[in-house]
C-alpha cells in the first residue's frame, strides 16, 4: 500500500494509534496514550502563542529516506504551505518538527527520526519527553533554546 491508500483505507481511518511506514513500505503502529495526546496539544497551543507567521498542526507526515513518519507536531511557515498546501505526505520536512517521546518509543527511534528530518529540510527538531521537558536541536547540537520561536517555555505543563 502506499501512504495515499493507508490514509483513504475505510478500515485503517479510525484507528486509536498512529501509524507510519518503514523503508519497505510496511504499516509501523504507535499507540498514543491520553497523556501523549494532551502534550501534544499544548504543545500546538503555546506554539499559536510564541510563534508568527505560520501554522502548527498534529500529526505531519512526511516522506523520509526510511518511509513515512508522522511528526507528532509540526510548525511550517506560510512559504512551505505555499509550496506544498496540504500535500500527504510532505515532500520535505516543516521548518520545525516535534515528537513526544512515549513508553511505545526510545531515544535511539527519536535520534534516528531527527536525522530522517533533518535530511529532508527541518531546521529544528523539537523532542518533549513524558514529563513535559523540552530538548531543542538543530542539525548540529542540543540547543539552549530554539533559535526560531525563542520565547517558547522548556517545559510543557498540563492543566491537571
Amino acid at each position: 500500500m502506499n501512504w495515499h491508500e493507508i490514509c483513504s483505507h475505510p478500515a485503517l481511518k479510525d484507528l486509536p494509534f498512529k501509524l507510519e511506514t518503514d523503508r519497505w513500505g510496511h504499516i509501523v503502529m504507535s499507540p498514543a496514550s491520553n497523556r501523549h495526546s494532551l502534550l501534544q496539544g499544548e504543545i500546538q497551543t503555546l506554539l499559536g502563542r510564541h510563534a508568527r507567521g505560520g501554522t502548527a498542526f498534529p500529526e505531519c507526515s512526511i516522506d523520509t529516506s526510511a518511509g513515512i513518519k508522522v511528526a507528532d507536531v509540526a510548525w511550517t511557515s506560510r512559504d512551505f504551505l505555499a509550496r506544498h498546501g496540504a500535500a500527504n505526505p510532505y515532500p520535505e520536512a516543516p521548518e520545525i518538527v516535534f515528537e513526544v517521546l512515549s513508553d511505545s518509543n526510545t531515544r535511539a527511534e527519536m535520534d534516528e527520526k531527527k536525522e530522517l528530518y533533518f535530511a529532508r529540510g527541518a531546521q529544528e527538531f523539537w523532542l518533549c519527553d513524558t514529563d513535559g521537558a523540552m530538548t531543542f536541536h538543530n542539525n548540529h547540537a542540543v540547543l539552549a533554546r530554539s533559535a526560531l520561536v525563542p520565547d517558547f517555555p522548556d517545559r510543557v505543563t498540563l492543566p491537571f
